[in-house]
C-alpha cells in the first residue's frame, strides 16, 4: 500500500507540473521563449536580398526638422529608381498634409512607382477604415476568432492610400520579457483584416488581388499567396523572426546608392530621436530593419512557426514521457528508469530538433526535459525509499519465504494499445472527380476560391451520404477522392453488393447534379469509380502512441487502380469499373457488362473487369 501510495505521490507531482505548464507562468514562459531564441540563433547567417534605406543623422541634418517635406521623399523615390530598385516600401507614415504643401508631386511619385505604404494598428485612430484587399478564408475554422484584434488604425492621408499599391501594417508582437520575436501576418480591426507589410510586399510582387487564410478548429494554419509556397503560421497568423538575416544598409543623403538590380527597399528612420528601436533576441532593431527581417524570412519560404498542435504534442509529451518515467523505476529499476530516461531525453530532442531544421517549427524542449528530470528524480528516491523499507521488512518478518522480485506484484501494469489487425475478406470503394481542372479554373477565373471550396464540399458529402447509408466506412478523403470499404469494422455479409450499389447510386446523383450545376453555368463533373473485393489486413495500423484504424493489401491498390482507369476515360461509357472478384459476388438482380481485361501495375495476369448495373 505505501508503495502504490508513493507512485501515486511521483503521479502527482507529474500532474503538477502538468498543470504548471497548462497555466503557463511567466518564469515557464520566459524559459521556453529563452530556448527559442537559442533556435533562431543556430541559423546561419546569411545574406538578406532587402535592401534598408535610412533616413538618418545625416538626412535630419540636410532637411532640418522632422517631418520632412514630402519632396524630399519624391527625391529618394527618384534616386531610388535610378539606381534600379525593385519594390520600394515606406515603413514611416504620413498622417498629416505636408506642411510645405508637397503632398501632389509625392502623390504622383507613389502613384507612378509603385510603392507601397504603413499603417500601424492601435489602441487609437480610426476604426472605420475598409482592408486595402479582401481575404479568402478556406477550412472548417473561423479566424476571425484567432487574429490579434485592434480597435484603431493609424492611417496616411487619404490622397496617398488611394494611389499606393499596397498598405501595409508594421506592428509587431511583444512577449512576456517586451521581446518582439515575431510578428501577426494578418489582424482584425472592426471585424476585418488587414495584412501585415511583409505580406502586403509579397502579394504586390506577385500582383494578386487577395490572400487566402486557411483555418481549423485550432487556428490558422496558413497564409496563401501564389505561387509561394504556404506560409505556415502560427495559431494566430504570426511567424517568428529569423533575425540573422545580414542586411545592405544605405543612408539616405549620406550614401552614394549603387546598382540596386531590383532588389526590394525599405525605408525608415534612423535618426536618433526619431527611429525607435524595438528590442529582439539579437538587438535592437529599427521597424524597416524587423519588416525585412519578416519579409525575407517569407520570401526565402523558411517560414517559422508554432502552430496550435505543439501545445499538445509537448503536453503529451510531457506527460507520457514522465509517466513513463515514474513507472519503469517503480516496475524495473531505478538503472532501467535512468536508461528510459535518457533515451526519453535524447529521443524528444531528436524529434524537436528534426522538426526545427526541417520544418521551421518551434517545439518547447526545456520544460519537458525539466519535468523529466524531476519525475525521474522524485521516483528515484521514493523508489529508494521504499526499497530500504521493504527490504528492512523483509529481512525482519519474511526474509525465509518472501523473495524480493516480489515487491514489483504491487505495481499496476499499464494498458497497451496492441497494434495489428485481422485478415477479412472486403470490398473496396474509390471514387474521384473527373475533369477536375477545368473546374478549378472556372472559379479561379471568376476569383471565388470559396466558391470552389463550397462546391467540392457539397459533392464529397452527397457521395458519403450515399456510402454512409449503404453501411459502407469511409477510411479518408484525399482531395476530391474518396476511400470507402465494407465488411469493418461492422460485418456485412453482402458487402460486394453494397459497395456496388453505393457506385451505381453515385454516378445516378452525379447526373442529378450536373444538371443543377449547368443551370449555374458550372463546368460539366464527372466521376470514376472503382470497385474491387479482396483478402485484406484491417485493424489498428500505426505507433503505440499514435495510430488509425485502416486497411492494407493488395485488394486495396487494386481498386485504386480501377478508379484511376476510370478517371483516366480510357472506357470513357463507363463510368464505374469493378473488377471480376467483386462481379462474381454480385446476386443475379444486376447486370454487370463485361468490358474487357486489363493489365495493371503489380500484377502478373490481366483482370477481368465489368460495368455494373441493376436490372
Amino acid at each position: 500500500m505505501k508503495y502504490i501510495t508513493s507512485i501515486w505521490t511521483t503521479i502527482t507531482l507529474c500532474i503538477l507540473l502538468l498543470g504548471i505548464r497548462v497555466l503557463d507562468p511567466s518564469l515557464v514562459e520566459q524559459t521556453r521563449l529563452n530556448s527559442f531564441d537559442q533556435y533562431i540563433q543556430s541559423l546561419p547567417d546569411k545574406e538578406s536580398d532587402v535592401v534598408l534605406l535610412s533616413l538618418g543623422e545625416e538626412t535630419l541634418a540636410v532637411h532640418g526638422q522632422y517631418p520632412f517635406p514630402r519632396q524630399t521623399y519624391a527625391q529618394l523615390i527618384s534616386d531610388l529608381r535610378n539606381a534600379n530598385a525593385g519594390m520600394i516600401a515606406f515603413t514611416l507614415m504620413f498622417p498629416e498634409a505636408d506642411r510645405f504643401g508637397g503632398d501632389e508631386v509625392f502623390i504622383s511619385w507613389v502613384k507612378d512607382n509603385g510603392i507601397i505604404l504603413a499603417q500601424d494598428a492601435s489602441s487609437r485612430g480610426r476604426s472605420d477604415t475598409a482592408p486595402y484587399v479582401g481575404t479568402a478564408t478556406l477550412g472548417a475554422g473561423d479566424a476571425y476568432d484567432f487574429v490579434p484584434k485592434y480597435k484603431g488604425l493609424v492611417t496616411n492621408i487619404k490622397a496617398l492610400e488611394e494611389v499606393a499599391w499596397g498598405v501595409g501594417l508594421i506592428n509587431a508582437g511583444v512577449e512576456v520579457d517586451n521581446i518582439t520575436r515575431r510578428i501577426p501576418l494578418l489582424s482584425q480591426i472592426n471585424g476585418q483584416l488587414y495584412p501585415a507589410m511583409p505580406l502586403e510586399i509579397i502579394r504586390v510582387i506577385q500582383d494578386k488581388p487577395s490572400y487566402s487564410l486557411k483555418a481549423d478548429l485550432d487556428g490558422i494554419k496558413d497564409v496563401m499567396i501564389p505561387p509561394y509556397e504556404p506560409i505556415k503560421t502560427d495559431y494566430n497568423s504570426s511567424i517568428w523572426l529569423n533575425t540573422n538575416y545580414t542586411h545592405v544598409e544605405y543612408e539616405y543623403g549620406k550614401d552614394v546608392l549603387p546598382n540596386l538590380q531590383g532588389r526590394t527597399v525599405l525605408v525608415g528612420l534612423s535618426a536618433s530621436g526619431l527611429g525607435v528601436q524595438i528590442p529582439t533576441p539579437q538587438g535592437l532593431f529599427y521597424a524597416h530593419e524587423l519588416q525585412a527581417s519578416a519579409l525575407q524570412t517569407v520570401m526565402d519560404g523558411a517560414s517559422i512557426s508554432r502552430p496550435g498542435w505543439t501545445y499538445l504534442v509537448e503536453l503529451l509529451a510531457l506527460a507520457i514521457g514522465s509517466v513513463l518515467i515514474v513507472l519503469a523505476i517503480y516496475q524495473m529499476s531505478v538503472l532501467t528508469g535512468a536508461v528510459l530516461s535518457a533515451a526519453i531525453v535524447l529521443g524528444y530532442s531528436v524529434y524537436v530538433w528534426y522538426v526545427w531544421t526541417s520544418m521551421g517549427i518551434l517545439l518547447d524542449l526545456t520544460y519537458p526535459i525539466i519535468v523529466y528530470i524531476l519525475s525521474f528524480s522524485s521516483a528515484s528516491f521514493n523508489n529508494f525509499y521504499i526499497q530500504f523499507k521493504l527490504r528492512q521488512q523483509i529481512k525482519g518478518q519474511f526474509s525465509t519465504y518472501l523473495s524480493p522480485d516480489m515487491v514489483n506484484m504491487l505495481v499496476k501494469d499499464p494498458s497497451l494499445m496492441k497494434l495489428g489487425g485481422d485478415r477479412k475478406e472486403m470490398t473496396f470503394l474509390f471514387m474521384d472527380i473527373c475533369g477536375f481542372t477545368p473546374i478549378s479554373e472556372y472559379y479561379k477565373n471568376n476569383d471565388d476560391p470559396e466558391g470552389l471550396v463550397e462546391l467540392v464540399n457539397e459533392f464529397l458529402d452527397a457521395m458519403t451520404t450515399i456510402i454512409l447509408s449503404n453501411g459502407g466506412t469511409i477510411d479518408k478523403y484525399m482531395g476530391d477522392c474518396i476511400m470507402a470499404f465494407w465488411n469493418a469494422p461492422l460485418p456485412c455479409k453482402n458487402h460486394a453488393e453494397m459497395a456496388v450499389k453505393s457506385a451505381i447510386e453515385i454516378e445516378e446523383k452525379t447526373n442529378e447534379l450536373k444538371a443543377l450545376y449547368k443551370e449555374r453555368g458550372l463546368p460539366d463533373i464527372n466521376v470514376g469509380t472503382g470497385v474491387n473485393t479482396g483478402d485484406c489486413i484491417v485493424g489498428n495500423m500505426g505507433s503505440k502512441s499514435r495510430f488509425d484504424y485502416s486497411v492494407i493489401g493488395d485488394a486495396v491498390n487494386l481498386a485504386a487502380r480501377l478508379e484511376a482507369t476510370a478517371a483516366r476515360h480510357e472506357y470513357i461509357e463507363y463510368k464505374t469499373i469493378i473488377s471480376s472478384y467483386t462481379q462474381e459476388l454480385l446476386p443475379e438482380s444486376y447486370l454487370c457488362h463485361k468490358i474487357g481485361t486489363i493489365k495493371v501495375k503489380g500484377k502478373e495476369e490481366e483482370i477481368t473487369i465489368y460495368s455494373p448495373k441493376k436490372k
